[in-house]
């Protein structure tokens, strides 16, 4: 039988390392468990953090034996994490302002409970955001279940940052919302295949917004107020990421990264009641940040 698990000190985010991945979650003990596999087997960033919130309706995800031992497998090899409750609900936006609050880090990775990150993945994405010197970087995932279902009309929205991406204004009204649909299905996957780049190569282009797996600059990200527009929002929402990312897309530029080493892994949602567009919203209220 698993021992207790220890849950982490708060004091140990207070200070300042380079990276910190923040994970919400509810009802997935599996997923978790899988996500935090794939933390556990990056190399290349030494010591970076894991933040884990827990919205379950009964015991939390993180105390299922197979996502326990990863927290433990995590710490063993140098990562600090800690696992909180945020009850009651109150909003995706609100959970993942208190996932940043948690965090003094450079980087905030915001990664979904249903992600697995190949290795090689986080090195790959702090590599890229200390080159481009953007907002924010992202690694839209795949759906591997797709793999066989190429859509060429959706390759023509790929297009790459030949120097540093500059600050968008992106929106519903643009041609440039379009970029999204490289990111269904396992498009973005076909696109990589047909780039055929060298070992280690990358390369960065253009998004409107990314979902699952996105490497913000913390100070930038604050300094277009975070995920802080949830009181402005109901409860039943969604979209929180995607109004996050225009406003940081709006005042420091963005980008794709690619090859993706993120995997969806395409279980139900736990997200049921979307009443509202948070993107909307904050789009409606205060264009940009």
């Amino acid at each position: 039988m698993n021992r207790p698990l220890d849950l982490g000190a708060p004091a140990d985010f207070r200070a300042e390392r380079l990276l910190d991945v923040l994970i919400p979650t509810k009802d997935r003990p599996t997923e978790l468990a899988v996500t935090l596999s794939g933390l556990a087997a990056q190399q290349g960033v030494p010591g970076f953090g894991v933040v884990v919130s827990d919205q379950s309706d009964d015991q939390p995800g993180y105390a299922h034996p197979a996502a326990a031992t990863m927290v433990r497998a995590l710490r063993y090899r140098g990562h600090p994490v800690l696992l909180t409750r945020r009850l009651p609900r109150r909003g995706l936006a609100e959970h993942r302002a208190f996932l940043l609050a948690a965090s003094a880090a450079r980087y905030v990775l915001c990664l979904d409970d249903d992600v697995w990150l190949e290795p090689g993945t986080l090195h790959r994405l702090v590599t890229a955001i200390e080159e481009l010197g953007c907002g924010f970087v992202g690694n839209a995932v795949h759906g591997l279940s797709y793999l066989h279902d190429v859509r060429p009309q959706t390759h023509r929205h790929y297009q790459e940052w030949s120097d540093r991406p500059v600050p968008e204004r992106v929106g519903p009204d643009t041609p440039e919302w379009d970029r999204a649909q490289i990111h269904s299905a396992a498009n973005l996957l076909h696109v990589t295949e047909a780039l055929a780049l060298p070992p280690g190569g990358w390369r960065a282009y253009r998004i409107s917004w990314i979902g699952g797996c996105v490497l913000y600059d913390r100070a930038k990200l604050v300094d277009c107020g975070g995920f802080d527009f949830w009181r402005r929002v109901p409860p039943r929402h969604q979209g929180e990421d995607v109004a996050a990312q225009l406003a940081v897309l709006a005042r420091h530029g963005g980008a794709g990264v690619l090859p993706s080493g993120a995997y969806h892994l395409e279980s139900p949602t736990t997200v049921t009641d979307r009443d509202v567009e948070a993107w909307e919203v904050v789009l409606t209220e205060e264009p940009g940040c």
